[in-house]
């Protein structure tokens, strides 16, 4: 197995795009801060988060109850995690000295054999009893992951070792071993936090856990039903009584695991430390194990947005083209974990189909998730929605017809603020003597390859045009080493230039290719067909027959009411005539939106009755589209992504 790609330090990556700094600079801005004051609960209005209260309890500092969810600890962790990528960035005293005293509170809560989980400390409940359904593991996950995250931006060590203490307590008590536990996560996560410990820290037992853990998921019989919560049926969430060992991935072995099943978070970040194991341990045939889950999931099971879990009953993966668009879940974080795997698949491989699908993911759901306020969020990301249908139908009473300023369970927001200020772990990776460019988000990276110390700027104004320009600077006069730019599969045309001359490329595995000699000054241009089209779904998904949606580039745009007035399902598109593309300087700060031509119902003439022989009387009419990330900044109205075609 070759040798993976790296990630560029998020210190020598300096974003400067049009379109993502909207989004981006609100994470250290106006996100943080918020997010501080939400799960410290002294925002008005919003659900209490108790989160920082159950710390203060845990550590003695304060009488109470534990409240909250049991995973309620892994807010503050991908707070810190999120805080954590934006300090490796650029220092900033006010925020790092907020995060300093959340790890202080971290820290006094942790109980003197290393165990750490505030729900069990304070409740007193026997702790890894309830490993199905009580996330122990999964909190655990987390905060190794903003420990990891913490150490590697600061250089402070107290929380690395805080969870190095707790890794050790759980080594410990897990394991194949005669007198150990023979469990694993139930939600998984910790697995890939336990290869992210290792990976920092070199201690190999952290690996051989996560790979442990794993390895033992799925084989008979299964541990969970040995757990207490099932032999009784006595469940913390009700809701578990009905999910079998699929729900968990927990079926079969996951060497034998083909389709995406149970819980769409679950699963994805189960697949992504599948995807670093088989990294480590160099086991081909465990990596193509993960190409048969992710293809599984990208051509069966994921909607046009880059969203996972069809039902809303289990947040999970149902059968193959079961993929309704009103009453789907598609939750924030599942898109997160998508990128994830799709992104560790792209760096062991270097097969650009899998950063195909994290642009995908990245452009519309992640986006969809938060406004553009930074302060309001949705969970659940459906792509149709009728206000006063979904309000008062409890089989839409997942769905939100606003975005939320917090949630009971809140895992989503501070996902989406990690994966934010992260985004040039996404944007760019190196090997020995190759730059790859993923995607086409204006910045400047300075790295180190082969040939010697580098810069890059990388202009575009992406996906409003393709054009994308990337200026060489290498620190000696010349130098000999390779750029790879992603060609998209959505772009048929492409041109290659240096110098404002066609150049010699090579393209493999969705990547152009231009190794040579390379003098300061240099400049590479690239041109991308993102034109406006129209796509279509495979005829077995039933929900999709007879309609279209549209696309730039890797944007999926919808219709608003605000724009197209009510009963968007009414309209009918004629496909046949050409888009008009039409940009808005006033909407959104700028906006790039398409205008269509079709019928539609008129519905002034439709009358009262509820069942009529008379057909409905169409008119002609034009229609504006717009980004689907941007949709519901304007309040609340209908949405419709998949539109009747004529």
């Amino acid at each position: 197995m070759e040798t993976k790609l790296q990630n560029v330090e998020l210190n020598r990556i300096r974003i400067d795009d049009g379109f993502w700094n909207r989004y981006i600079n609100l994470v250290e801005d106006v996100i943080l801060p918020f997010q501080w004051d939400l799960i410290n609960d002294s925002v008005e209005g919003a659900e209490k988060s108790y989160c920082i209260q159950n710390f203060k309890i845990a550590c003695g500092y304060q009488e109470g109850e534990h409240k909250g969810m049991v995973f309620q600890d892994t807010d503050v962790a991908k707070w810190l995690e999120a805080v954590a990528y934006c300090v490796a960035k650029k220092r900033n005293p006010k925020l790092e000295a907020l995060a300093d005293a959340a790890v202080d509170l971290i820290a006094g809560a942790q109980c003197e054999d290393g165990y750490l989980n505030t729900y069990f400390t304070i409740t007193g409940k026997p702790r890894w009893s309830n490993l199905f359904e009580g996330h122990e593991l999964y909190t655990a996950g987390h905060m190794i992951e903003a420990a990891v995250a913490y150490y590697q931006a600061t250089g402070k060590d107290k929380f690395l070792k805080v969870v190095c203490r707790m890794a050790d307590d759980m080594c410990e008590v897990f394991g194949c071993e005669n007198g150990k536990l023979h469990g694993y996560p139930g939600h998984p996560e910790a697995e890939l936090a336990l290869v992210k410990l290792y990976r920092v820290t070199h201690e190999r037992r952290y690996l051989e856990l996560a790979n442990y853990f794993v390895r033992a998921r799925g084989t008979r019989p299964c541990y969970f039903a040995s757990e207490d919560c099932v032999k009784n049926q006595d469940f913390i969430f009700p809701e578990f009584r009905d999910f079998d060992w699929d729900y968990a991935q927990a079926h079969m072995p996951v060497k034998d695991q083909t389709t995406a099943e149970g819980h769409a978070v679950r699963a994805v970040y189960l697949y992504s430390a599948m995807a670093d194991l088989a990294y480590e341990y160099e086991d081909e045939e465990l990596l193509k194990q993960c190409d048969v889950l992710w293809t599984n999931i990208v051509k069966k099971r994921m909607y046009i947005t880059g969203s996972i879990g069809s039902a809303s009953y289990g947040e999970r993966f149902t059968t193959d083209y079961d993929l309704p668009n009103n009453t789907n879940y598609s939750e924030s974080c599942a898109t997160v974990g998508l990128a994830m795997f799709s992104n560790r698949m792209f760096q062991i491989t270097k097969d650009g189909k899998y950063m195909d699908i994290v642009e995908q993911a990245l452009y519309n759901t992640l986006l969809s998730g938060i406004a553009m306020d930074g302060k309001h969020f949705f969970y659940v990301n459906p792509l149709e929605v009728v206000p006063e249908i979904a309000e008062k139908n409890p089989t839409m009473r997942h769905v939100k017809t606003e975005r939320q300023l917090w949630f009971g369970v809140a895992c989503c927001p501070p996902n989406i603020a990690r994966t934010l200020a992260s985004m040039g772990d996404y944007t760019y990776a190196v090997d020995a003597d190759t730059l790859y460019v993923n995607l086409f988000i204006a910045s400047r990276i300075e790295t180190e390859l082969e040939a010697g110390k580098a810069a890059f700027t990388l202009t575009a104004d992406y996906p409003l045009n393709g054009d994308i320009k990337i200026v060489v600077e290498p620190e000696r006069s010349r130098a000999e080493f390779t750029i790879a730019v992603r060609k998209p599969a959505f772009s048929k045309e492409v041109t290659v230039m240096v110098n404002g001359k066609q150049a010699e490329y090579t393209l493999e595995k969705g990547y152009i290719y231009l190794k040579r000699e390379w003098k300061k000054g240099d400049e590479l241009q690239i041109s991308l067909d993102v034109s406006f089209r129209f796509v279509r779904c495979n005829p077995r998904v039933r929900d999709n027959i007879g309609k279209v949606s549209l696309m730039k580039g890797p944007w999926v745009y919808c219709l608003e009411e605000a724009d197209n007035g009510k009963y968007l399902s009414s309209i009918i598109i004629d496909a046949k005539m050409p888009i008009q593309e039409e940009y808005d300087g006033e909407l959104f700060g700028g906006t790039a939106c398409a205008k269509l031509f079709g019928t539609r119902i008129d519905y002034s003439d439709t009358g009262d009755e509820l069942y009529t022989d008379a057909a409905p009387v169409y008119k002609a009419d034009s229609f504006k589209a717009i980004p689907y990330c941007m949709w519901n900044n304007r309040g609340k109205g209908e949405m419709l992504v998949w539109m009747r075609e004529a």
